[in-house]
């Protein structure tokens, strides 16, 4: 596969990356607009990227039509969920948006004129949307939902007042993954130590293969590559601490985090801030590369022999203290936006998505996942989806990543530019780190 950016540490390659970063927080561009949404005839574009549409006055059991606010656009996941909507029998119409489209612009979706819907994430990020007012309370919907999911998944879903405001669909563990045939070929052993898999990388070196597959061109992939190495290095409560905004940037146990991470730089992947993450997992596919970091939706890009020759492995232990006992597994599922037109309709809607019928559907056409539904099948789980639950099922703590586990405006203006630049440039580690506190002092007084 080509280098989209040959040379990551020119001038020219730091400024672009820079350029791209600030770029995602304006509007975007009538290419990306229209390229990024499916809808109906009749949706209003808003300014923001994201399209919104009035409630047609009649269809569907609940008295009218609900409208879904999704970020389920690429091609598998997309068919999936609308395979979901469908068997809902309710009158659902999809408003379909780019996923890194839907996410930068979502605090101004959701103030303006937005779906009844919307598909987001568990967590703080939950939290924080139901603390400025732009979701709906649905504890109703979890009293008769609440016996399916159990107290860790409740919680996931409960804001800081103690209300609902979440339904969990599925979670997917991030782990590294690798292709069976090519560890049976190699010999290569799973490593269980950040020694072994440095010296792991090195023999894939030797052997050709580019160790570690990169990529970032979409500002997130690489935030899990942070989260790992903190929580392996400084353990679960650190990074909480720290991504709440609680612990200084300037920290001498952050700074050890990208000084081990700038360890591992020299097997990744180049250009990773040119490449998206379905073109490294690509690589993987093709057997360039030798190992990937990232959530089990990379399987989205596997199919047959592939698909079944994919695995993984948890991130490796650093810190003997805290061995591999967090895991990253964040949840996805939906929640109602606060200028609900149909709120009947969209409880009615969400109590469907709850259930097992609708989560086993949609893990019948994309099985990269795992239900979060106790009431859910799972023995038609492949072999991926029984060890994800079993990693997950094993962990002491679990994570939702980064821009999940902090506010959004600092994930995004913040920590995407700051971890492109480290890609580019790691060599400052205590300017990049006194510029992240400079600006999370800003933001977090907000």
């Amino acid at each position: 596969m080509a280098d989209p950016q040959p040379d990551q540490n020119s001038p020219a390659a730091i400024a672009q990356s820079r350029q791209r970063a600030q770029s995602r927080q304006r509007a975007l561009s009538r290419r990306r607009l229209l390229g990024g949404t499916a809808y109906t005839a009749g949706a209003l574009a808003l300014p923001v990227g994201l399209t919104a549409c009035e409630k047609p006055s009649t269809g569907g059991e609940s008295g009218g039509t609900v409208t879904f606010g999704s970020n389920y656009s690429d091609e598998v996941p997309k068919k999936a969920i609308a395979e979901v909507m469908a068997a809902s029998g309710l009158d659902v119409r999809v408003n379909t948006v780019d996923h890194n489209t839907f996410q930068e612009n979502i605090t101004r979706y959701l103030q303006a004129t937005p779906d009844d819907i919307f598909s987001w994430f568990s967590g703080f990020r939950m939290q924080y949307f139901a603390a400025q007012g732009l979701a709906t309370d649905i504890s109703d919907v979890w009293q008769s939902i609440g016996g399916d999911f159990s107290p860790a998944m409740k919680k996931a879903s409960t804001g800081s007042d103690g209300k609902q405001y979440f339904v969990p669909f599925y979670y997917y563990p991030w782990a590294v993954f690798y292709r069976k045939s090519v560890f049976q070929e190699k010999g290569y052993q799973i490593p269980k130590t950040w020694d072994d898999f440095k010296a792991l990388a090195a023999k894939m070196r030797t052997d050709g293969l580019i160790p570690i597959a990169m990529a970032d061109k979409d500002g997130w992939p690489a935030m899990g590559t942070f989260d790992y190495i903190n929580m392996r290095a400084n353990g679960y409560d650190f990074h909480v601490s720290l991504m709440a905004g609680k612990e200084s940037w300037e920290d001498s146990r952050v700074k050890q985090v990208f000084s081990l991470w700038r360890e591992l730089l020299p097997y990744n992947q180049p250009g990773a801030n040119g490449r998206t993450w379905q073109e490294a997992a690509q690589s993987l596919g093709q057997k360039q590369t030798g190992m990937y970091l990232l959530g089990m939706f990379v399987g989205q890009q596997f199919q047959g022999e592939a698909a079944a020759d994919l695995d993984f492995f948890p991130f490796p232990q650093i810190a003997e203290a805290h061995g591999q006992d967090a895991v990253e597994a964040p949840i996805d599922g939906f929640m109602i936006s606060s200028k609900v037109k149909n709120l009947d309709g969209a409880k009615e809607l969400l109590r469907y998505l709850a259930s097992a019928k609708a989560q086993n559907a949609y893990l019948g056409s994309d099985p990269n996942n795992v239900a979060t539904s106790n009431s859910a099948d799972a023995s038609g789980y492949n072999a991926l989806q029984k060890k994800a639950v079993e990693l997950v099922s094993g962990a002491k703590q679990i994570s939702q990543f980064l821009d999940r586990d902090t506010r959004p405006d600092f994930a995004s203006t913040v920590m995407i530019p700051s971890l492109q630049s480290f890609l580019s440039s790691p060599k400052d580690v205590n300017g990049l780190c006194k510029r992240i506190e400079s600006q999370k002092k800003t933001i977090f007084a907000s």
